[in-house]
Order: C-alpha cells, then sequence, then structure tokens
C-alpha cells in the first residue's frame, strides 16, 4: 500500500503552515494493524527524496511530533504487518478526529501536548 499517493501529496499542506491553528487539520490516518499504534498526519514537505511529515502520534505516548515517511514504511508490528494508511479516513480538526477515531485521547482542544514546547497548540521548535 503507497501511504503516501500523489493525491495526498498534492493537498497535504507544508510544513509549518498549521503552526498557528490551535486545531490543525488531519489529512492522513497511518495505523499499525498489529500494535496499537496510530498517526494523525498534518503536514508535510518533501526534503532529500523523503517526506518529513508532522502530525499526532498515539503509541506508547500521545504526542505531537515530526516523522520521515521512509521510517514508517519500514516498521512492522509484532506480526510482522507493515504500517496502513486508513483508506476511509475523512480529514477534519484534530479535535473532531480524535473525538471520532480515538475516543481516549488525552487530547483537548488548547492543551495539545508538544514534547517540544510543552502544553501549547501545534508550535515547534525555532
Amino acid at each position: 500500500m503507497e501511504l503516501l499517493p500523489a493525491e495526498l501529496r498534492k493537498t497535504l499542506p507544508p510544513l509549518y503552515s498549521q503552526e498557528s491553528c490551535p486545531t490543525p487539520i488531519v489529512h492522513a490516518k497511518f495505523f499499525t494493524p498489529d500494535a496499537g499504534w496510530t498517526w494523525f498526519i498534518t503536514e508535510g514537505s518533501e526534503e532529500d527524496g523523503d517526506w518529513l511529515l508532522f502530525g499526532y502520534v498515539i503509541g506508547l505516548e500521545e504526542e505531537w511530533g515530526y516523522l520521515l515517511l521512509s521510517e514508517i514504511a519500514s516498521i512492522r508490528g509484532p506480526l510482522g504487518l507493515a504500517v496502513e494508511r486508513d483508506l476511509w479516513f475523512k480529514p477534519g480538526q484534530i479535535n473532531e478526529v480524535l473525538r471520532r477515531e480515538h475516543p481516549s485521547a488525552a487530547v483537548k482542544e488548547g492543551e495539545m501536548s508538544d514534547e517540544r514546547e510543552g502544553s501549547i497548540p501545534n508550535q515547534r521548535p525555532d
């Protein structure tokens, strides 16, 4: 499965374009079918032949972070299954998406914890 097909690459906002938005739009959802990890992708830019993505990750922790498309594509869960893109995912604001897709997520509007900046919405390091 292609995680980031051409049509999604065209519509995905570039990195930092939603950083001032308290409820950024999620454009894609990736998940491990056998490991319980989910990535909600809000932005991405092509860099050095790879895609640097930014989004909210639910795994061992729940946090905002950067990831490389090549790294996600190489992940295998305990049963050897690859990361998949949710083909039926509907884009929306992060707070709405988490209520719909992951009701137990800790993110609440205005309280989006970012490992780089503390409890502030979707900000990145300088």
